[in-house]
């Protein structure tokens, strides 16, 4: 799967602006704060039908202007679609394929795959469980429509859950419609855990050979699904922690509350690795992410670069750069040096200044 181009009017810094891009290597260069990661973000959001750097769409359309919108062409298995995604001030998202518009954003998931890597998420393995749920969650809403339908279904049911929790302080009365909320918690989150597990079980069967290359043979790196509690016993453990639940108003047992740890043999890289390590592991883990898109779709995923190789050594760089010549990729970057640098090849190059974008070549 490729993006062909991509238009978008009103869209942050963009009023205007047209691309069509190679199915290569796509670099987009230029000083901070020009407009890079903005074509990133919307490229993603043509797949996903969110940004990867806020929640509020308001704050994706032009400044003093009413409404914005993206229009994507994809190519998959030789078809061409157009995604449309209007973004108003007034009113939700409208998003249409091939024309027709689309209820829910279930319909696109899946369509297209990306895996996004930026600078923050070299910070994945130190950061808190939080940030490895989304990571999980982002990848397997983009592999699985029933993963992502359940894991939509259960969030709801968990604000419910909540809310009641906090009503029940004056009405005591409503207790026992605890138990229907209980029930259908625990049937999406099992089935929330029991996929995380098959994912997490695939991830490492790819990441312990990409990380033994990347460390030059040095480290075993292995990731341990963390469950807030088992599947079979979720129902139980609800009941069970009814008590704290009441006392805290909120849900204290679920899928919600799962954390991913990573170990180099035993040593947990999160407290014990160095930052170097750390952001090493984070790689292995966005390169397997790669491997796992391809071995799951029997296609390549597209992959969006914000900024990352400035933050990573040459060797890493190098490693990084050799493994992903035969998908589609979209780089953003300060300068040209560190590719030339790497004899890189180049497929094509933009240059991003306040708003306008050059093609030179």
């Amino acid at each position: 799967m490729i993006v062909e181009s991509l238009s978008l009017k009103n869209y942050r810094n963009y009023e205007s602006l047209n691309l069509n891009f190679s199915d290569g290597t796509n670099i987009f260069y230029g000083n901070n704060a020009q407009g890079k990661t903005n074509i990133l973000e919307a490229v993603y959001m043509s797949g996903t039908t969110k940004s990867h750097r806020t929640n509020k769409d308001l704050e994706l359309i032009r400044f003093t202007e009413d409404e914005s919108h993206i229009s994507t062409i994809v190519r998959k298995n030789g078809i061409a679609h157009k995604i449309d995604i209007h973004l108003k001030n007034s009113k939700s998202k409208g998003v249409a394929i091939d024309g027709i518009p689309i209820k829910k954003a279930s319909e696109l998931f899946g369509m297209i795959n990306f895996v996004f890597f930026s600078p923050e998420d070299l910070n994945i393995i130190k950061n808190g469980p939080a940030e490895k749920r989304r990571f999980m969650d982002i990848e397997l809403c983009q592999l699985n429509k029933i993963y992502l339908s359940d894991l939509a279904n259960y969030n709801k049911i968990v604000i419910q859950r909540n809310k009641l929790l906090k009503d029940l302080s004056f009405r005591k009365d409503l207790e026992d419609t605890l138990d229907i909320w209980d029930f259908q918690l625990s049937e999406y989150g099992s089935r929330i855990i029991d996929m995380r597990e098959a994912f997490v079980k695939r991830l490492n069967e790819i990441i312990f050979d990409i990380h033994k290359s990347l460390s030059g043979g040095k480290e075993n790196l292995k990731i341990t699904y963390l469950k807030n509690c088992e599947k079979d016993c979720l129902l139980n453990q609800l009941k069970s922690n009814r008590e704290k639940d009441l006392k805290l108003k909120s849900t204290t047992v679920g899928p919600h509350r799962d954390d991913l740890v990573f170990f180099f043999d035993d040593m947990d890289v999160r407290k014990f690795g160095s930052q170097g390590q750390q952001r090493c592991a984070a790689l292995s883990l966005k390169l397997s992410e790669i491997e796992l898109v391809k071995n799951t779709t029997k296609d390549t995923p597209i992959l969006l670069l914000d900024d990352v190789l400035s933050e990573l050594d040459k060797n890493r760089q190098n490693y990084l750069l050799n493994h992903i010549h035969d998908i589609q990729a979209m780089i953003t970057c300060t300068g040209l040096d560190e590719f030339v640098n790497c004899r890189f090849s180049i497929d094509k190059i933009f240059k991003v200044t306040d708003g306008t974008v050059i093609s030179e070549n």
